[in-house]
């Protein structure tokens, strides 16, 4: 933006514009623009905490102050043949009109890009609100079933399913849609839910675990897997009588880390049903806020079996655990 801001002054010069002029106000501009976002980071904090009125009039007048400043410092420095006419008055008013006027253009464009991305993120979590408090409810009635049919028999295994059952739904209400955690905590996640339905499909629901290349250390949103898992179960597993193997597979390549879920490929009628994108959109939306762009979800279907591949930025946590299982 000082740069422009440079040609376009020296090209309406009524002098004419030359090489010298344009290497002397470029230095200048950019200085001038340099010093004011250096200061306005160191500030941030106490900006901010000034609320968003009095915060900007405070970055705008700071702004003020380092141009007149620098303009204070050149007067000092060139010599007065390179002033322009009228000397350092002149000089010192033309900078500060100069430097009102384009710092108010760039810091209302700053605010607008930041009111658009707090839409855009305010947006993003209301469609994961809505996207979690649409929890299916036959995997809820399912599971009541299921722990009211293994109380009789086994108390123990009956409570089990309680916490992992609590665990899940805790998780899922969580409000901080930014918040990253472990990998062992969202595996941990995995297992319980895995446990559940293992319980009610019995040896339909086969799992293979390969995760031995995965660190799990490593940070990733809250419930990023376990929908895809549950996708899984009820779209590729128990629509079919015979059931089939869920595999999940993961590893670190170079500064992403990897985390694949293979499932028999689902029916077509279940497919089309309304809720099957939901999960990908709940996954693809926690990504999105706690990664940007770095992060992605693919998807693909070879040979009869549904491929979901998360890659994700390999960020290190507090501990690097090497085993799940």
């Amino acid at each position: 933006m000082g740069e422009l801001l440079v040609f376009v002054l020296v090209l309406a010069r009524t002098g004419g514009w030359s090489w010298e002029a344009l290497s002397l106000l470029s230095l200048y501009v950019q200085w001038i623009g340099l010093v004011s976002a250096a200061v306005l980071c160191l500030l941030r904090r106490r900006l901010l905490g000034l609320g968003a009125r009095r915060g900007a009039l405070a970055s705008y007048a700071l702004v003020l102050i380092v141009a007149a400043l620098a303009a204070a410092i050149a007067q000092w420095l060139l010599p007065p043949a390179v002033l322009p006419a009228g000397g350092g008055s002149a000089f010192l008013a033309r900078t500060f009109a100069i430097t009102a006027i384009v710092a108010a253009v760039a810091l209302r464009y700053l605010y607008l890009q930041h009111q658009w991305r707090a839409r855009m993120q305010a947006a993003a979590e209301a469609r994961i609100d809505a996207l979690q408090a649409r929890i299916r409810p036959h995997f809820l009635f399912n599971s009541l079933n299921t722990i009211a049919s293994a109380i009789g028999v086994d108390p123990r295994l009956a409570e089990r399913l309680v916490e992992d059952l609590a665990d899940l739904f805790r998780a899922s209400l969580t409000r901080d849609e930014r918040r990253l955690v472990p990998l062992a905590e969202e595996l941990a996640l995995v297992d319980g839910y895995l446990r559940m339905e293992h319980q009610r499909l019995g040896e339909r629901l086969d799992v293979a675990w390969r995760l031995d290349g995965l660190p799990r250390g490593a940070l990733i949103p809250p419930l990023t897997l376990q929908p895809l898992l549950e996708n899984a179960v009820y779209y590729g597993i128990e629509p079919r009588e015979e059931g089939g193997t869920i595999t999940l597979t993961g590893g670190v390549s170079g500064d992403q880390l990897l985390v694949e879920v293979r499932n028999p490929a689902p029916s077509m009628p279940r497919r089309r049903s309304a809720g099957f994108g939901m999960a990908q959109a709940n996954v693809r939306e926690r990504l999105l806020l706690a990664f940007g762009e770095r992060a992605r979800l693919e998807v693909s279907t070879a040979d009869g079996v549904y491929h979901v591949t998360v890659r994700v930025p390999y960020r290190r946590g507090p501990v690097d655990e090497d085993t799940h299982r």
